[in-house]
């Protein structure tokens, strides 16, 4: 499969061993882009121009709910979906996440290869 024809997905998370996951779970099938925190996530999003982010909420520099308020008041990334992935799902985070900051879904950690699948999947975003 030629490289350039594969979609993009960015994880965007503190912890290396959730990238290093994500990455294990959909590279063979995805390119995955990798950010520790939000501010790398928002910048390599105008960079690299990903077809889904999966972005987690607690992150140094720049959280998840301000990285993705950024990226969907830009009018540039605001039709990159942003898929929330946090250990916190209480209620109010999820509202918070996708009503008033604009993401577009919600998974809780710990998650399975399923629900990251069924995530790209309400995106359309499948492998070429």
């Amino acid at each position: 499969m030629n490289q350039s024809d594969q979609k993009k997905i960015l994880i965007a998370d503190d912890e290396a061993s959730v990238r290093l996951l994500v990455k294990g779970l959909l590279g063979n099938n995805y390119i995955v882009l990798e950010a520790s925190d939000g501010e790398e996530a928002v910048n390599m999003a105008y960079n690299q121009k990903p077809d889904l982010i999966l972005m987690d909420i607690l992150m140094p520099k720049m959280d998840g709910f301000s990285a993705c308020y950024a990226l969907k008041t830009d009018p540039a990334t605001k039709t990159m979906p942003v898929v929330m992935l946090t250990v916190i799902g209480y209620e109010l985070n999820k509202k918070l996440g996708q009503e008033i900051m604009g993401a577009d879904g919600y998974i809780t950690k710990p998650f399975s290869r399923q629900d990251l699948l069924d995530a790209i999947g309400q995106f359309s975003i499948t492998p070429k």
